[in-house]
């Protein structure tokens, strides 16, 4: 499939932003919202984080589920802020209890908090999202759920790896699970075996 360079964003802001909006939407509705915030806070922390929920709740609208979305930017910002927007500072701060300080924040779920570590804070994570799992019950690897299925995955990768492997993986969902069908892509007949 080749490099993918996956995440489309200008900045780590943008990231954290795409992230919660693209919850249970398509990407299509992210980017109207992105393209509601960009002009009003530039990707700037400083100002997304100065927002009120009223003002994000407007701006954030084509994305769907704006109550919950934009509570969970205003709970993401605010611990941002008390770090400065010092992305680094925060994963030493918090070290391997980053993931559950992120998962006790309103609105952000396992897959969410991951694909802020792998592409926010730097932290090679194996993101086990919907694309993640038809892929893996395809190749032979029956998962309960999303931790079931990233201890089945659990790689040694290096930051850019993790990050190219999440990338392949749901640019590969989209091509075989959206618009074609798994029997038809080069993957097809081929099968993993689980560890677990």
């Amino acid at each position: 499939m080749g490099p993918q360079g996956w995440w489309p964003a200008e900045n780590k802001i943008e990231i954290c932003l795409g992230a919660i909006l693209v919850q249970n939407t398509a990407w299509a509705n992210v980017d109207k919202s992105l393209e509601n915030l960009k002009p009003v806070t530039n990707f700037e922390g400083e100002k997304v984080a100065a927002l009120s929920q009223l003002e994000l709740i407007e701006l954030i609208r084509p994305s769907g589920f704006y109550q919950t979305k934009s509570r969970a930017i205003k709970e993401l910002f605010q611990l941002l802020a008390t770090y400065d927007f010092d992305f680094t500072k925060l994963r030493q701060t918090f070290g391997p209890d980053l993931r559950k300080k992120l998962l006790a924040l309103h609105g952000i779920g396992e897959e969410t908090a991951d694909v802020l570590l792998l592409y926010v804070f730097d932290v090679p994570v194996f993101v086990a999202d919907r694309y993640a799992q038809k892929l893996f019950a395809a190749l032979g690897v029956v998962s309960k759920n999303y931790h079931h299925l990233q201890q089945q995955v659990s790689v040694e990768l290096t930051l850019a790896q993790a990050q190219e492997f999440h990338g392949l993986i749901d640019e590969f969902g989209k091509l075989y699970f959206k618009t074609k069908s798994f029997a038809d892509s080069f993957l097809a007949g081929d099968q993993l075996e689980s560890r677990l």
